[in-house]
């Protein structure tokens, strides 16, 4: 069984985070900030193991879920045509990850960037790639816009990810603008991700039935 570079780099990653969770760890206070609200402010406290080691092992789960996801599906040729988009996203979800933990790390240790920044920015790419990830992307079970009428048919999927790929985009680039208004989080980095894809599976059963009319 071939392995990939990004599969062998989601490994790098997440043995990257346990590390760094080791070394600060004689550093860090008893009790750790791990939750902020929209307003950037600290909400919620967990023991220090536990919030230095529950994101590395979220991580180490996710990971294994990427790796098995292209081999299980039954579709899973058709994810190799889309292969390297695929793969290009873990690697930009895993980076938005470690950037997370990493700014956890540095709050609990005074250096203070506010999370929403991080996370806007973060959305922003994420979201933007996974229009490009959409606009590449060929039938299947797992990724992508799955819904009862794109996986029924081909031409649906296709024009779905097509139109989908360009509002991801948007989004993306909107979360990114809400860095200069961190107060209205929500505005720019949720509601806009919700609007498409309530659009999408919208648009989705419309297409479908044209195509069956």
């Amino acid at each position: 069984m071939k392995i990939r570079k990004s599969e062998i780099m989601i490994f790098v990653f997440i043995l990257l985070c346990f590390i760094i969770g080791i070394y600060f760890y004689p550093q860090m206070p008893d009790k750790i900030a791990s939750h902020w609200n929209a307003q950037g402010e600290v909400d919620g406290y967990m023991p220090k193991a536990e919030g230095l080691f529950t994101m590395p092992i979220m991580f180490t789960f996710l990971g294994l879920l990427f790796i098995i996801i292209p081999r299980v599906d039954p579709k899973k040729e058709n994810i190799e045509k889309f292969r390297k988009y695929y793969d290009g996203f873990i690697i930009i979800f895993f980076i938005f990850m470690i950037s997370t933990y990493i700014n956890v790390i540095l709050w609990n240790l005074g250096i203070k960037i506010k999370p929403d920044v991080i996370i806007l920015i973060g959305f922003g790419i994420m979201f933007y790639y996974c229009g490009i990830l959409c606009e590449n992307s060929k039938m299947n079970w797992f990724i992508g816009i799955r819904t009862p009428w794109t996986l029924s048919s081909e031409s649906v999927w296709d024009k779905t990810h097509k139109i989908g790929g360009k509002l991801f985009k948007i989004a993306g680039i909107v979360s990114i603008f809400g860095v200069f208004f961190p107060k209205y989080f929500v505005f720019f980095a949720i509601i806009p991700i919700s609007a498409v894809a309530i659009f999408t599976i919208v648009y989705s059963y419309v297409e479908y039935k044209k195509e069956t009319k």
